[in-house]
């Protein structure tokens, strides 16, 4: 192994597309940089290395990467770049082939990019291809912050649902989790270092404790125990996993925040059915009603998918009229995506490019007018809002509790610090301008 001094003063950029996992572990890379002398690259300044962790999600997720990795190539023509993540995953030998590329790091792979620059600078090659194994087991823990206010903490990763139009069981491999206790003691250490909120991240984080024994419920119980941890939100939970249980926990937490993000995909049992989901329309809006129920001010985020395979004009109809009398705030709208290798490629009814644009078009109209009826109501109320760090010469901005994005005059002590705020006026992307009324965490 090459000693760590050849990596002093050496500077990385970071670049992640895609979820907030792909975040948690981006940070987690840095810090294992970090540790080697690797420092992260100022604005303006020319990085030795430039490190992106991609998403496959989509076609379109494939084309930004693709995108991405050029640019870099022609901007730091240079910098060895290191591509890691979902699509080097599926697609490695695509991405090795692409020139300027140095390192290509599949699943298994991505936490030892440590050893993956030593063995590239030992060999002194021009391309170390590292062929991503399709045997995926390695629960890599991750809680880092990066350059961002809140935390990321990584539970679980993998998925054993296998919808027909996903590749993320490839990509990702089975569902697996870590203990309870090491992932409370990863909390216990940003609170330690004076993180005050945390992203609950995994790929089916409802599916915790498959490989261990626990629970996820257990596991937000002891989170909740943590001092210093004023908020936790819960990245995306299955309708299928989503138990009563935990909707009442989340009512009566101290710190877990009413704010929930439910997969749906469509509101059409047809169509739910050739996806291979684990629910049918009724029960995930029981889920919704039972969380506005115990939680009226709760924000609920919504994944949907338009134009699958089998989508007919009718089964469009009628998801369409089931979203829009749900009493959800927002709907993340995907045209869908051909994935190769997946089942969904074997179902008849294929929906054209126009038409996914036309009905994304109409979900979008429909989640706009979801997220201005939520926010309106809250105008005039005082809600606790965790101000993050902002841009230079910047307002400074942070979320309710309900998610609600706020800006108010920056304020250096308010930073990373919570504080009760008036909600005066909305603006035209749902933001709102607030009043503080009292002093950082006087609540």
């Amino acid at each position: 192994m090459i000693d760590n001094s050849i990596f002093n003063s050496h500077t990385a950029e970071f670049h992640t597309l895609g979820c907030k996992l792909n975040f948690a572990e981006t940070s987690t890379i840095g810090k294992i940089l970090a540790e080697r002398g690797i420092r992260r690259s100022h604005l303006g300044e020319t990085p030795d290395i430039c490190v992106v962790n991609t998403c496959s999600v989509t076609e379109e997720a494939d084309k930004k990467c693709r995108q991405l990795i050029r640019r870099l190539v022609k901007k730091y023509p240079d910098a060895l770049i290191i591509v890691t993540g979902c699509y080097a995953q599926l697609k490695g030998n695509e991405i090795a082939q692409m020139d300027g590329v140095d390192i290509v790091l599949g699943s298994e792979q991505k936490l030892d990019v440590a050893q993956y620059l030593d063995k590239w600078l030992e060999s002194k090659q021009s391309m170390v291809e590292i062929t991503p194994t399709k045997d995926i087991r390695r629960f890599s823990p991750s809680c880092s912050r990066g350059d961002r206010t809140r935390y990321f903490l990584k539970v679980q990763d993998g998925c054993d649902y296998y919808c027909s139009y996903c590749t993320i069981p490839k990509a990702r491999g089975r569902s697996r989790s870590g203990t309870i206790e090491s992932l409370v003691a990863q909390a216990r250490e940003a609170a330690a270092e004076g993180g005050r909120e945390i992203v609950i991240t995994g790929v089916n984080i409802g599916d915790f404790g498959k490989n261990t024994g626990e629970n996820i419920i257990d596991l937000f119980r002891e989170l909740d125990k943590i001092e210093g941890i004023s908020r936790y939100r819960i990245s995306s939970l299955e309708p299928d996993l989503l138990t009563d249980e935990i909707i009442e926990f989340v009512a009566q937490s101290r710190s877990f925040m009413p704010h929930f993000h439910i997969p749906l995909q469509s509101g059409s049992d047809p169509v739910l059915k050739l996806m291979r989901r684990h629910y049918d329309s009724a029960l995930f809006a029981e889920k919704v009603n039972r969380i506005k129920a115990c939680i009226p001010d709760a924000f609920i985020g919504v994944d949907l998918i338009v134009g699958a395979r089998g989508e007919s004009e009718e089964q469009f109809g009628i998801s369409r009229d089931f979203v829009s009398a749900l009493p959800v705030t927002r709907l993340h709208v995907f045209p869908y995506s051909e994935r190769p290798g997946t089942l969904a490629l074997t179902i008849d009814g294929v929906v054209d490019q126009h038409t996914k644009s036309v009905r994304a078009g109409v979900m979008i109209n429909i989640s706009e007018g979801k997220l201005k009826e939520f926010t309106k109501q809250f105008i005039g109320t005082v809600r606790p809002v965790l101000f993050e760090q902002p841009q230079k010469g910047k307002p400074m901005h942070g979320f309710t509790d309900n998610y609600i994005k706020v800006y108010a005059p920056f304020q250096k002590e308010y930073i990373n610090r919570l504080a009760l705020v008036r909600l005066c006026e909305m603006n035209e992307d749902c933001s709102v301008n607030g009043t503080v009324i009292s002093g950082p965490d006087e609540l």
